[in-house]
């Protein structure tokens, strides 16, 4: 169970310091400072890019609905290759470097739209770009939980509010450029994006390389032979290859709609109030703004309560039933009445605020703490997928299942969430068991007696 009440420790009142305090001060240092001021421009960059693109490609680059869904469908579909492709370059080269060229690729790819016209061309450029998104993403990841080391959740929290701090200016810069809407504005805009892409790349650069397993380290584990589910779930039989680890690709897979918040969020809401409901379109804009300041102002709050993987495992749950809440009040929005169905569209966006802010800790605590150590860059790049997936599908459930059933099909998928969260947690906690099982010899051969280091 996760204890919600303060703790009167000293990782407690830690926590209760100020959001500016804590970024002063994050955890690794100086490293991770640099490293959030890095992801605050690298948010800014592309949340111009994400208010803009659609329209710069309608107007500018003259693409009509088919092809701006086909490019937009390519970029989904890479990005899901990004993550288990930087995991997999983690373990073999360093991830600072990895995380450098991940920006200078974007870098490069972003200028290129400045002067392609070729919808062929402009799809394999709209497709690298994305895969490098995801892959600086993870490599992000993985980075703070090298420099962060078991204070991972306080700067995953720390690294959130700052992206969604970038992220709401970046659309404030973007709404001046689409203001004034001539293709100049655009390619300001996109100039804008690439130039942060730069200064990103540049901040990386001065930092320190974080300790990690090296090349030959994800050999270390295997070499027990193939067993039960016990010994899979440990990591023994598949310690250098995620993709064989039975255990933890069950979490990814059932991770998937745990992140169904982003979809409710941006695609959900939007259209269950104009196609169904009296509210304004005036509204819609209040959804993003509404989640922004409550992450800014909550997610360190939250992250405070699921430090350890048994946290975040309860968590899970609570991921569910918000969820549920959430699509239970968008079945019950009344479909007459303006200010009625504002309201508790408004209130509908802070539930699914509310499990944003429970999955972006838990999920991460969770794919971090089921990995094993001495191949956690692999691990952790298979585990980036889910959100990669639910990108590409999650509007499509929404749109051909979810909205196209009414009301029924709003409780239909809170119920579905509810329910797979209950299994989630489960599922971690036998594998959370199995891997606290595997190093508890190694625990007691070991003079320091820190063998469950991955469960602590």
């Amino acid at each position: 169970m996760i204890r919600w009440r303060g703790a009167g420790n000293r990782k407690g009142r830690r926590d209760g310091a100020g959001l500016l305090a804590q970024l002063r001060r994050p955890p690794g240092g100086r490293d991770a400072r640099i490293m959030l001021f890095a992801q605050l421009l690298d948010r800014t960059g592309t949340g111009v890019w994400a208010a803009s693109c659609v329209l710069f490609f309608t107007f500018v680059v003259g693409l009509d609905a088919r092809q701006l869904g086909l490019l937009l469908g390519a970029a989904g579909v890479a990005g899901i290759a990004g993550s288990p492709l930087a995991g997999h370059l983690a373990d073999r080269f360093p991830v600072r470097t990895l995380l450098i060229g991940s920006h200078l690729l974007r870098l490069g790819t972003i200028c290129a739209m400045l002067v392609i016209t070729r919808f062929e061309v402009l799809l394999l450029v709209v497709a690298v770009t994305s895969l490098g998104e995801r892959a600086s993403k993870m490599l992000e990841m993985l980075f703070a939980t090298r420099a962060a080391g078991e204070q991972r959740a306080t700067y995953q929290a720390l690294s959130r509010s700052a992206a969604n701090a970038g992220y709401a200016l970046g659309a404030g810069i973007a709404a001046i450029g689409l203001a004034v809407g001539t293709r100049e504005a655009y390619h300001v805009l996109i100039l804008g994006n690439a130039l942060s892409f730069l200064a990103a790349a540049a901040l990386v650069w001065r930092t320190r390389e974080q300790d990690g397993p090296g090349p030959g380290s994800a050999r270390a584990g295997a070499g027990a032979g193939a067993g039960d589910e016990g010994e899979d779930a440990a990591g023994r039989t598949a310690a250098a290859n995620p993709w064989r680890d039975r255990g933890y690709l069950l979490f990814v897979l059932l991770d998937i709609p745990m992140c169904l918040d982003d979809s409710i969020l941006g695609v959900g809401l939007p259209l269950w109030l104009v196609d169904h409901t009296d509210a304004p379109h005036a509204v819609v804009p209040a959804f993003l703004f509404v989640n922004t300041v409550l992450v800014v102002a909550l997610q360190l709050t939250v992250s405070a309560r699921v430090r350890r993987p048994r946290q975040a495992a309860g968590a899970v749950r609570l991921y569910g039933l918000a969820t549920l809440a959430c699509c239970a009040l968008l079945a019950l929005t009344p479909g007459h009445g303006a200010w009625a169905a504002s309201i508790t569209l408004l209130a509908a966006a802070v539930l699914v605020t509310a499990a944003e802010l429970i999955r972006s800790v838990s999920s991460w605590e969770l794919a971090v703490s089921l990995a094993p150590q001495e191949a956690r860059a692999s691990y952790l790049g298979v585990a980036g997928m889910s959100q990669s997936i639910q990108k590409s599908a999650g509007p499509l459930l929404l749109t051909g299942g979810v909205m196209a059933a009414g009301p029924a099909g709003w409780l239909v998928l809170g119920a579905a969430v509810a329910g797979l969260s209950v299994v989630q947690r489960r599922a971690a906690l036998r594998r959370l068991d199995a891997l606290q099982a595997a190093a508890a010899p190694a625990g007691s051969r070991s003079t320091a007696g820190s063998g469950a280091a991955p469960v602590s």
